[in-house]
């Protein structure tokens, strides 16, 4: 993959300037390979990863494995577009395994999380099951570490 895309993944707010000089390229031209994967839709969005656990706001987030009937003609895309237009779906996935699709949603309780399941997901013509997961702590995510004390302690252990 390309250097400029793993840097900006790993922190989207890094500059064409600070990306020149960690590479050893002129800012000019890091600006042009940006400009050129934000026109291609290569990079498709800049977002912030939020520690909600930092905050005083209640918030799960659940992931659901969503066994279907794939649709003759349209295999498993018109379901997946179905699921992907609530405003709760945060991601969905097409896997391989024992299920089909995987969504990954945010919701403010427990309950409405599973509300939104069996009103829902679960009703949808062609869903045959759901299985619900709740992430009771996130260690990482994004190549963020959430406790960076347990990456000081790491780097300590195996240093």
């Amino acid at each position: 993959m390309d250097e400029v895309l793993r840097m900006l993944e790993k922190d989207s707010r890094l500059t064409a300037k600070q990306i020149a000089a960690a590479l050893g390229r002129e800012e000019a031209d890091v600006q042009g390979q940006i400009a050129k994967y934000e026109a291609d839709h290569v990079i498709m969005k800049y977002t912030a990863l939020v520690d909600y656990d930092k905050l005083d706001v209640d918030s799960v987030t659940a992931l659901i494995e969503v066994k279907i009937s794939p649709q003759k003609g349209d295999g498993y895309d018109r379901i997946a577009q179905r699921i992907y237009q609530y405003d709760e779906v945060e991601s969905l996935y097409l896997m391989t395994g024992a299920y089909d699709l995987l969504v990954t949603m945010n919701a403010r309780t427990v309950k409405d999380a599973a509300q939104f399941v069996y009103e829902h997901l679960a009703a949808m013509e062609g869903v045959t099951s759901t299985a619900t997961h709740f992430i009771m702590k996130k260690y990482k995510e994004k190549y963020c570490l959430f406790d960076k004390e347990l990456e000081q302690e790491e780097r300590l252990l195996f240093v």
